[in-house]
């Protein structure tokens, strides 16, 4: 479940780092009740960061299946292998 702080909840910084290194889940900062920030562990981040690097590559190859920019396994691999001398 998300956490929800009001902004002057960050004057207490060892508390928030606390709760960001406690859940997964980001921490939503509110500012006159609307939000304004969200706040996650550095882990949390490296791990959403990896994940949305892997979802582009995958587009980038569903949409070049879709296009028909696709190669035959055994010629790609033989290209790499004149290639590099192997």
């Amino acid at each position: 479940m998300p956490q929800i702080i009001p902004i002057k909840d960050l004057k207490d910084t060892a508390k928030v780092s606390e709760m960001c290194h406690k859940s997964p889940d980001p921490i939503f900062v509110t500012k006159n009740g609307y939000g304004d920030m969200v706040l996650m562990s550095m882990e949390a981040f490296e791990e959403t960061y990896k994940k949305e690097q892997l979802y582009r590559e995958l587009e980038i190859s569903e949409n070049q299946i879709r296009t028909g920019r696709t190669r035959a396994a055994r010629e790609a691999l033989s290209d790499v292998r004149k290639s590099y001398g192997l």
